[in-house]
């Protein structure tokens, strides 16, 4: 049985126990629980549960679980013919987890009209900062010349990647920096991507929807693979 109001969490709570994803709420759409706080243990529960953080500034901590969820299989990448012309033109140079900081700055720009990405608060900048410290969160960034022009960010636990947002400030860039990951993912033996919610740009990359209680399920299966540990300082070059 769904949820009829969101589920409070005590922020003095220390078992980092979420609800079942279950109860979340038809609408919106996976809200499951306010409150709590973003501290590294209950950010990393929350994510192995297939919860993640989402709120407006000046908003209380609000916690999704969306159905249904959008993942990457690293099998199932697509590059169309117009993005393998822009890899095999090598414009771009890649790194990892170096600017993590600048990254996620650019994340929480405003673009445009539109205001995606200024749910990124400076309270998720700092948890967020804070799990890459400690070797949790990574970050992919794309230069072009010594001008940060992309990249993205997330989650890694055991062998799944959870993708939070990503940037672009040049054509193609923010794609080049997410195939480049998703290609090593693949050859580290990870077996998912976590998108969260359905965006064009993510589909025409090979994004798919699927029923949250399969998304558990391989997160069961994956979370607790040993997965690529610590800071993530090389790529494979890319081909």
């Amino acid at each position: 049985m769904r949820g009829l109001a969101p589920f409070w969490i005590d922020p003095r709570d220390t078992s980092y126990q979420f609800p079942d994803i279950t109860l979340a709420l038809d609408e919106p759409d996976g809200l499951l629980a306010v409150g709590g706080d973003l501290r590294p243990a209950r950010l990393l529960a929350a994510y192995r549960q297939g919860i993640f953080p989402w709120y407006n500034h000046g908003q209380p901590i609000l916690w999704w679980s969306p159905n249904p969820r959008t993942v990457l299989f690293p099998h199932k990448l697509h590059i169309s013919r117009s993005l393998r012309k822009t890899l095999r033109q090598r414009r771009f140079r890649l790194t990892t987890d170096t600017a993590f900081e600048a990254v996620i700055e650019a994340c929480s720009a405003p673009r445009g009209n539109s205001e995606s990405g200024t749910w990124i608060t400076q309270e998720m900048k700092q948890a967020y900062g804070h799990l890459f410290e400690l070797g949790h969160a990574h970050c992919v960034e794309c230069w072009l010349g010594d001008e940060l022009v992309g990249g993205l960010y997330g989650i890694g636990i055991g062998r799944v990647f959870f993708g939070e947002s990503m940037f672009s400030r040049a054509r193609d860039a923010s794609k080049v920096a997410f195939v480049q990951l998703v290609r090593q993912l693949e050859q580290w033996g990870y077996g998912l991507v976590d998108c969260q919610v359905h965006s064009t740009h993510l589909e025409s990359l090979g994004a798919e929807n699927i029923d949250r209680e399969h998304f558990r399920q391989l997160l069961d299966h994956w979370c607790p693979q040993p997965g690529h540990s610590g800071h993530w300082t090389t790529l494979s070059p890319m081909s």
